[in-house]
């Protein structure tokens, strides 16, 4: 930009937000979401400036527009609603405004002949519009300049300057030649629903069945129970083909026994690869019929996408320059020492045929789309290249907008983040392991509060295949009961392993582990889904609330709320209107009944701390009446370690207040 350009365009503009990495990563948002944006905009001298935000389809040409408002200490906001799947870009504009500034100098000034000379300025900056302007808009105008010109009473011309009609037409025909536009563009990737809002449950079609191997057929007859929890997400482990060469047995055996059916994670046999289905699963049109099924109970499939194969996979023949050989001439196997994975053969991402490599695992991705898959949860992602992930799910969402990947990377924090901003619609956390009030409340306070937001959505995991905590292990029902509602509540995406989880599963395979005793990774298992301690009852009532509330439809109206017992947490929900509140408080302790005193900030939540108000727990039924800020709470993890609260603040106007329910 040339020094004359710099000094005609006055405005700076700073510290635009949302802006992730200096606009390197877009932003998320789900359908029908609001952008809100900030910016310091401001310029050298005194003179009226005028802030726009502008936003556009990414594919689209045109701009639309909307004022930004002044906040104070020149920052300035603005937002616009996204309304359609796929990427917007948004940017800010300022310019300096004379009429705007002419006006507000005409209103400060007294001596007649400053008035005169001023109005002579003021139609001249209106005819310049005029100018610009066509049709009705410019005749308008000239009309407006006139008058200013042949008016002679100061308080007329202060209200022809005021006149509505008038800043509208000026602020349409603005004079934009030296506006600052700053750059780069912004992008903000535009999910569906399901990517905000979801409920996974986990299961092996392999042990859906009574005494054999499960099929798709099986799983099929399995939907009823899961719809009955409430689930809108059944995730399946890898469906293809199980190599046998080196497979494991049973506890994860270095050696399998007769009848072991390896793990369905080493992928590939003589029955195919990636794009193929396990034989004893069924075929790809039993799949298909399975989707057709799963679609009629509102739920959808979601499928594991797994890069890397077993020693039989196709690829290992047809491909070799895709492993990474050892000098003894035998192609690396996975390992993490002390632990080895000789049935998984690693793909290796530096070599030569690199380009061939990556286009062959979005084949993959696009296979499973054709069939009609729109969900993949992908393993250990921050195994594989950046660079794959950024391109493989900009190419699919390019042309399935719909289409979302949740990454399973339990790593270092940075590698989750950077995953995260690359275009993963939702992450795996740390959930699982975070049991204490202090790590609940920084966590997720970080989650919910921070730039993080803008494109890290959280999906919370109790409990999975891998991963059986301590606190599970040990705390019994009620632990299992904590966990599903605080999963279900703290985040607006969550899931479970199942029927593990519901039917309580907590031995480890040795003490000290998180493996599973008899793993379902290396084993069939089979099911009593009618045990008397199933949680399935708790689930499906802790899913109707979540479906009926829109509160814990989002993440970011997440509140802690002071409690005196560290065994004791709260939390609130609220939707952007504050229309509706929930409130959640939790016993930590899986062992003894906690009690506390709930500090609750009315004034934030719109209660008058003059009036009584009615809490009504929506696990048990139970109505209390509160009055004021404190409140006395107890919950005796032997019956439910939760409460799950909707807040009435006006009794008066709640038309579902029935007295004979208050206690």
């Amino acid at each position: 930009m040339s020094t004359l350009a710099e000094g005609r365009n006055r405005v700076v503009i700073e510290a635009v937000t949302p802006e992730i990495d200096a606009g390197r990563f877009a932003i998320k948002r789900t359908v029908g979401e609001r952008v809100v944006v900030e910016a310091d905009v401001y310029a050298d001298g005194h003179d009226t400036i005028a802030c726009r935000l502008r936003y556009r389809k990414a594919n689209a040409s045109d701009w639309y527009e909307t004022p930004m408002q002044p906040l104070g200490n020149d920052r300035w906001r603005g937002s616009f609603t996204v309304t359609e799947l796929g990427r917007y870009l948004y940017t800010v504009m300022g310019w300096v405004d004379h009429f705007a500034s002419w006006r507000q100098e005409l209103a400060k000034r007294v001596l007649k002949e400053d008035i005169a000379l001023a109005l002579m300025i003021g139609a001249a900056w209106i005819e310049a519009a005029a100018g610009r302007a066509q049709g009705e808009g410019s005749k308008r105008l000239k009309e407006f300049a006139a008058a200013l010109r042949g008016e002679s009473d100061v308080g007329e011309a202060r209200a022809i300057a005021a006149d509505p009609d008038l800043d509208t037409l000026m602020d349409r025909y603005s004079d934009r030649r030296h506006a600052t536009v700053y750059s780069p563009e912004l992008a903000v990737v535009v999910d569906r629903e399901r990517a905000r809002f979801s409920a996974w449950y986990e299961l092996f079609p392999r042990s859906c069945a009574d005494g054999r191997h499960g099929t798709f057929r099986d799983l099929e007859a399995r939907l009823p129970y899961i719809a009955e929890m409430g689930f809108n997400v059944v995730y399946l482990p890898p469906i293809h083909p199980i190599g046998h060469t080196k497979r494991k047995g049973r506890n994860n055996a270095l050696a399998a026994g007769p009848g072991d059916p390896g793990s369905p994670w080493a992928i590939g046999s003589q029955a195919g690869g990636h794009k193929a289905t396990h034989p004893e699963l069924g075929t790809l049109d039993d799949f298909r019929r399975f989707q057709r099924s799963a679609r009629q109970y509102q739920i959808e499939v979601a499928l594991d996408i797994t890069f890397q194969c077993s020693p039989d996979h196709p690829y290992v023949s047809e491909r070799p320059g895709w492993f990474r050989w050892r000098p003894d001439g035998t192609i690396q196997y996975a390992e993490n020492p002390p632990k080895r994975y000789e049935d998984i053969y690693a793909l290796h991402f530096e070599t030569d045929e690199r380009r061939a490599l990556f286009d062959e695992l979005k084949s993959i991705v696009m296979f499973w789309i054709d069939v009609g898959v729109r969900i993949f949860r992908v393993d250990n992602p921050h195994g594989k290249p950046f660079s794959l992930w950024e391109e493989l799910i900009a190419e699919a969402k390019a042309t399935y907008p719909e289409v979302l990947f949740l990454s399973e990377a339990f790593t270092r924090p940075k590698i989750m983040h950077r995953l995260a901003k690359l275009g993963f619609t939702q992450s795996y956390t740390y959930f699982a392991w975070r049991n204490t009030k202090q790590e609940i409340t920084e966590y997720f306070t970080e989650l919910s509060h921070s730039e993080t937001r803008e494109y890290f959505r959280p999906s919370l995991w109790p409990n999975t295949p891998d991963i059986l905590t301590e606190y599970l292990q040990f705390g019994g029902r009620p632990a299992f009961m904590a966990r599903l509602v605080l999963a279900a509540t703290l985040g607006a995406s969550y899931g479970i392993y199942g029927p593990a989880f519901e039917l309580l599963e907590h031995t480890p395979r040795e003490p000290g582990s998180e493996e599973y005793l008899d793993s379902e990774k290396y084993e069939i298992r089979h099911w009593d889904l009618d045990r008397a301690e199933s949680l399935k009852h708790f689930i499906a009532r802790v899913n109707r609330i979540r479906r009926d509330h829109g509160a814990l439809h989002y993440d970011w109206g997440l509140r802690f709320h002071g409690i005196d017992n560290d065994k004791l947490i709260a939390y609130s929900k609220c939707t952007e209107d504050l229309k509706e509140i929930v409130l959640v408080i939790v016993n930590l302790d899986p062992h003894y009944a906690q009690a506390g005193w709930l500090e609750l900030p009315l004034g934030d939540l719109r209660v008058d701390p003059e009036q009584p108000y009615q809490v009504h727990d929506l696990l048990s039924d139970a109505h209390y009446l509160w009055h004021g800020a404190r409140n006395y709470v107890e919950l005796d993890p032997n019956l439910v370690p939760a409460h799950i609260f909707k807040l009435h603040r006006d009794l008066r106007r709640e038309q579902d207040f029935d007295l004979l329910h208050v206690s």
